[in-house]
């Protein structure tokens, strides 16, 4: 009940700040595991997206520091959050994500790792390969901005345009070769692509004038 409760007036409020385009949510799975990566731009998109994502089971995977400060801690639990802690080999934070998955959840990362702030695209960290490569799980690239403005219009008392696109599914494939550091990244900035793929030009930032390029390792189903 407190789940229900809170999600929903997390919703309407993000609703009456904002205009929200998130049709595209309808093509993820209501069952069974997948992997959602999105770009990372800044707080407004995690309860925006967790609340619009209901009532599918999902899990995130988020920075260890959130638990800081407890409102933010609060609704990390109360959303499935799993801390990370960024710039190591988190073991148990992985094997949550893991777990995650086995029941059948959304995962949902942001390769980035950090906030961008302005929306132009970081490039993606390649922890991400942890999951993705050989898992034969099904991975949506998910892109949004709009939230970038968020603060601006707020303060001029307009509300926000927010905009999700998702983009088709694909698996990660080593294609039996061994993953070193050099394949992890190029796993990563493929991945991070297909996200740069569904933004305007202006916010590809570290992948502008890179898409449309031949994968070496990503497969769409």
């Amino acid at each position: 009940m407190i789940h229900y409760t809170v999600s929903w007036l997390v919703r309407i409020i993000i609703a009456a700040l904002c205009r929200i385009d998130a049709g595209d949510l309808r093509g993820l799975p209501m069952r069974g595991p997948c992997i959602l990566v999105t770009n990372h731009i800044n707080f407004l998109e995690v309860p925006l997206l967790y609340t619009r994502l209901m009532p599918r089971r999902v899990a995130a995977l988020v920075k260890v520091e959130t638990w800081n400060n407890p409102l933010l801690g609060f609704l990390g639990n109360l959303w499935n959050g799993i801390p990370i802690a960024r710039g190591t080999i988190d073991r148990k934070a992985i094997n949550a994500a893991k777990e995650a998955l086995a029941e059948g959840r959304i995962l949902v990362i942001a390769p980035e790792g950090t906030r961008s702030g302005d929306g132009v695209l970081k490039r993606g960290q390649p922890g991400i390969v942890l999951f993705a490569a050989n898992s034969g799980i099904p991975i949506y690239p998910l892109a949004h901005y709009g939230g970038e403005m968020f603060w601006k219009n707020l303060r001029s008392f307009r509300r926000t345009g927010f905009k999700v696109k998702l983009g088709k599914p694909f698996v990660v494939s080593s294609n039996g070769t061994r993953l070193g550091r050099e394949q992890r990244n190029v796993i990563a900035d493929e991945i991070m692509l297909k996200i740069a793929e569904l933004l305007p030009e202006k916010l590809k930032g570290y992948y502008a004038g890179l898409t449309g390029k031949e994968y070496q390792y990503i497969q769409t189903i």
